[in-house]
């Protein structure tokens, strides 16, 4: 038992510094040797643990998201807030993650482009590693709903919307290299309490 902890230890550690590798190299630069390097071990030692950089990559990147669904599930289930602060908070709270990970997300935005090259499908990547994001925030739009505090009368379409607006937000946060944090969160304070009674 004690092999298959300090295995997952491992694991989660080569992931962690294999971030910071993406983050720092790009996609395209980021090697297999320079992961295995940051982690101070050979490459042999790091095929134990993953097939290839993408695999480190996809795994990376899941280990992050699930850091921050976690985080907002704790704003979510905070039944001390209203259910309209609780989006309201969650959604800047995704605005501040994606000013705070810029790079990052142009890394992801490199790493989409290659898959299209491929002639696979980048949305279907997107859409697995954000469907319990929008599961969460459809959470709160039904609670919402069902306790009269949103008048809604279709919880995809307001999901839909919300989640534009964070697409919209990393667009021009990540990409187009905006600081426009402010006016984002303000847009976004305005779509919430538009649905609120």
């Amino acid at each position: 038992m004690a092999i298959v902890v300090e295995h997952e230890k491992r694991r989660y550690s080569i992931l962690e510094k294999a971030l910071d590798i993406f983050v720092e190299e790009g996609y395209e630069d980021a090697t297999f040797q320079k992961i295995a390097d940051r982690c101070g071990i050979t490459r042999t030692t790091l095929y134990l643990y993953f097939k290839n950089k993408r695999e480190i990559f996809v795994w990376s990147i899941k280990q992050l998201t699930n850091r921050v669904e976690a985080d907002l599930l704790e704003t979510i289930t905070n039944e001390s807030l209203t259910l309209e602060n609780r989006l309201e908070t969650v959604l800047h709270a995704i605005i501040d993650l994606c000013t705070e990970n810029r790079r990052f997300f142009n890394i992801v935005l490199s790493y989409l482009l290659q898959v299209q090259k491929t002639g696979k499908d980048p949305d279907a990547r997107v859409r697995r590693r954000t469907i319990r994001l929008r599961h969460l925030l459809s959470q709160i739009l039904i609670a919402g709903k069902n306790a009269g505090e949103f008048k809604i009368p279709n919880v995809k379409a307001a999901n839909d919307l919300f989640y534009g607006l964070i697409e919209s937000a990393i667009y021009r946060i990540a990409i187009l290299d905006r600081q426009e944090n402010d006016a984002i969160k303000h847009a976004i304070t305005f779509a919430v309490r538009s649905i609120s009674t």
